[in-house]
C-alpha cells in the first residue's frame, strides 16, 4: 500500500470498522478532487473488495444498470445473466451473487460516486434502501462504503432522509483538503523543493486539493507552473471550474451565481444581500444552497462580533474559485504566460491578501497553538463598522473619547474564554512586514473604534499574522504578539 498523506483519523475509524463484528456502512464524502476514492482503494487495496462499482456522469438509468450488471459480472463470474431493467432487480442480483459467495471474512462493498446512479425517476434510493434495510444490515460479514462528491445529495438524500436511510450511516466521513503541512508533506513526496513562501501562494491558488496538487511539474517555476495548468489553451485544469460545480450540485446555476456575488466582496455579504445580488426571488432555495456550499466549504459562515446567528455573513472560502473568478475566467486562452507576467500586478497584490487572510482562518488551531492558548475554548469572528455608525454611538456616550474615530475593518477577533481577544492584522508580503506611522495609527484608530462600539470588557491584545514577521522600528512597539507563516505549517 503506498504512503498516504495525511487522512491518519480516516485511516484509523475505517481500520477500526473493518474489524467490527457486524454490518457497517460509511459513507466518505467531499469536494470533487480531493481524494475520497484514492482514500478507499488505498486502505483496502490489499484485502481487496468483494463488489466494486462507480457511478457514470451524466448517464441515463439504462446505461447505469449496464455498468452495475458488468460489475457483478467482473466480481461475480457466474455466467451469462439477463441485464436488469430496474435497479429492484439490480440490487436483487447483487444479493444473490453475495449470498451464493460468503467466504466467512470481512466483504467490502464499495459503491464510489453513488450519487451519480440516482437518476431522475430511477427509484434508485427505494432500491438501495431495500438492498441495505432488508437484507445488507443483517449480514454481520459486509461492510458497505459509499463516496460521492455530490455533496449535497449525500446530506439531504442520505443523511437527512426520514426515511428508512435515516442514521443508518455508522460513520460519516467529511474528507476535508490537505491542510498546509500535509501539502508540503505531498509536494516533497512528489520530488519538490520549494520554500513554504511559494507553498503559500500553491495553497491559495489550489486550496490543498491532491489532484491539483498533482498536476504541477517539479522542475518547473512557480508561475509557469501555474500558467501550465491554468493558461494554456487545454492547460490541465482549464475546464475544471464548470466540472467542479456541475458534479457537486444539482441545478448548479444558482450556486455559481452565489459564490460568483460572494467573490466581487471581500468582507462577505448578508443573505438579503446576496438575495439581491443574484436577483434570486425569497424562498428557501437560496438558504438551502447557502448551506450546501458552507458544507462543501465553499463558503465560510461567521457572525461578526457580538452579533447572532440571524445576522450572519457568508463569504466565499474555496480559494480555487477565487482565483479562477479573478483571473482564470476572463484570460483562459488569451496570455498563456497570464501568470508569470502578473508578477508585480496590483491585483494580485489584492488577491494575495483576500487569500491568506481565508488561509488563516482554516489553521485557526496553528495560530492558537502559536499564540500559546490552542487549548483554550475561543469565537472566531470578523468586525466592521462604519464612521457614520461609530459617530451615531459617539454622540450618545458621554464618556467616549474626543480624538478622531473612522470607520474602521477587522480582519479576526479572536475572543478567548480567558477574558482576551486577541486583534488580528493578517498580511502577505515578500519580507518583514513594515509599521510606520500611518499604518500604526490605523491599527491604534481600530482598536479605539472597537472599544468604543462594543463596550468590551476584555483585555485587547494586538496581533499581527504576517509571512516573515513585523520589522523592528518605533512603531511596532503596539504589537503584543506575533504569528508567522512557519507556525501555519505545524500539523495538527
Amino acid at each position: 500500500m503506498a504512503v498516504i498523506i495525511g487522512r491518519k483519523q480516516e485511516q484509523k475509524e475505517l481500520n477500526r470498522l473493518y474489524h467490527s463484528d457486524e454490518a457497517e456502512m460509511i459513507v466518505v464524502y467531499g469536494r470533487r478532487r480531493v481524494g475520497k476514492t484514492y482514500l478507499v482503494n488505498q486502505v483496502f487495496g490489499q484485502t481487496g473488495f468483494a463488489f466494486k462499482v462507480t457511478g457514470l456522469y451524466k448517464q441515463k438509468m439504462a446505461v447505469q444498470l449496464k455498468n452495475f450488471s458488468m460489475a457483478i459480472d467482473e466480481y461475480f463470474h457466474e455466467g451469462e445473466r439477463k441485464l436488469p431493467v430496474s435497479w429492484m432487480d439490480a440490487f436483487a442480483q447483487l444479493k444473490a451473487s453475495l449470498n451464493n459467495t460468503k467466504t466467512g471474512s470481512r466483504r467490502v462493498l464499495f459503491f464510489d460516486e453513488l450519487p451519480w446512479m440516482d437518476t431522475k425517476g430511477s427509484k434508485f434510493l427505494n432500491a438501495f434502501e431495500w438492498f441495505w434495510n432488508g437484507w445488507g444490515c443483517a449480514q454481520d460479514d459486509l461492510m458497505l462504503v459509499i463516496c460521492g462528491s455530490a455533496t449535497n445529495w449525500i446530506i439531504n438524500k442520505l443523511f437527512k432522509q426520514k426515511g428508512g436511510l435515516y442514521n443508518r450511516a455508522n460513520s460519516k466521513m467529511y474528507l476535508s483538503p490537505f491542510t498546509l503541512a500535509e501539502t508540503e508533506q505531498y509536494l516533497q513526496k512528489q520530488g519538490f523543493e520549494m520554500e513554504r513562501y511559494d507553498i503559500a501562494q500553491i495553497y491559495m491558488i489550489m486550496g490543498g486539493i491532491p489532484y491539483y496538487l498533482k498536476q504541477l511539474e517539479p522542475g518547473r517555476p512557480l508561475a509557469d507552473n501555474i500558467d501550465n495548468c491554468f493558461f494554456r489553451k487545454n492547460g490541465k485544469l482549464w475546464d475544471e471550474f464548470n466540472h467542479l460545480y456541475e458534479t457537486l450540485f444539482d441545478q448548479s446555476e444558482l450556486y455559481l451565481r452565489i459564490v460568483e456575488a460572494l467573490a466581487s466582496k471581500r468582507v462577505g455579504l448578508t443573505r438579503d444581500e446576496i438575495m439581491t445580488a443574484t436577483k434570486h426571488p425569497e424562498n428557501g432555495k437560496l438558504s438551502n444552497a447557502l448551506k450546501d456550499l458552507v458544507k462543501c466549504g465553499f463558503v465560510r459562515d461567521y457572525n461578526s462580533f457580538g452579533k447572532k446567528t440571524k445576522g450572519k455573513t457568508y463569504q466565499l472560502a474555496d480559494y480555487y474559485t477565487f482565483f479562477y473568478l479573478r483571473f482564470i475566467k476572463d484570460n483562459y486562452g488569451q496570455d498563456e504566460h497570464f501568470w508569470t507576467h502578473m508578477l508585480d500586478n496590483p491585483k494580485k497584490d489584492v488577491w494575495m491578501g483576500y487569500s491568506f487572510e481565508q488561509l488563516v482562518k482554516d489553521h485557526i488551531d496553528q495560530v492558537k497553538r502559536a499564540l500559546g492558548f490552542g487549548s483554550v475554548l475561543t469565537q472566531q469572528s470578523s468586525w466592521f463598522i462604519t464612521k457614520r455608525t461609530l459617530e451615531e454611538l459617539r454622540s450618545n456616550d458621554d464618556d467616549s473619547s474626543q480624538d478622531e474615530i473612522n470607520g474602521a475593518q477587522i480582519d479576526l477577533l479572536i475572543d478567548r474564554r480567558d477574558h482576551a481577544i486577541n486583534v488580528c492584522e493578517v498580511k502577505f508580503s515578500d519580507g518583514e512586514f513594515v509599521i510606520d506611522k500611518d499604518y500604526s495609527l490605523r491599527l491604534r484608530n481600530k482598536i479605539a473604534a472597537f472599544k468604543a462600539a462594543t463596550k468590551t470588557k476584555k483585555s485587547l491584545v494586538p496581533t499581527m499574522i504576517t509571512t516573515f514577521g513585523v520589522k523592528r522600528n518605533q512603531y511596532s512597539g503596539k504589537v503584543q504578539q506575533e504569528v508567522v507563516l512557519d507556525d501555519l505549517f505545524v500539523g495538527k
